[in-house]
């Protein structure tokens, strides 16, 4: 199920990436380009932050989700989905921390 919402959110922002900045909040985000999406993940991450420090837990649920939305902007800028996040995620699954961040540090 979260899968599901995962990739019918992809398949949406990649129409988004073709529509009218005036149509959509997404597709003037991709019309203003990178930068402006790399601000939204930015000021979205610091929401985050404030909401976890607050211990409001369906704040930080809400603001998780502006989050992740963002970032799905962002990776669908580069040409990327959730499903390479994920696919990641699941090569790292049962790998140490350390470990894996001694296998980044060689690439």
């Amino acid at each position: 199920m979260a899968q599901d919402i995962l990739q019918r959110l992809t398949v949406i922002l990649a129409g988004r990436k073709q529509a009218s900045p005036e149509s959509s909040y997404v597709a003037k985000l991709f019309s203003k380009g990178e930068d402006a999406i790399l601000k939204k993940v930015g000021e979205e991450a610091t929401e985050v932050i404030l909401a976890s420090k607050t211990g409001n837990k369906d704040h930080l649920v809400h603001e998780t989700a502006d989050l992740w939305f963002h970032c799905m902007v962002l990776l669908a800028q580069h040409g990327l989905s959730a499903s390479d996040v994920l696919d990641e995620l699941e090569r790292r699954e049962g790998l140490s921390g350390i470990a894996e961040k001694e296998s980044r540090s060689r690439d």
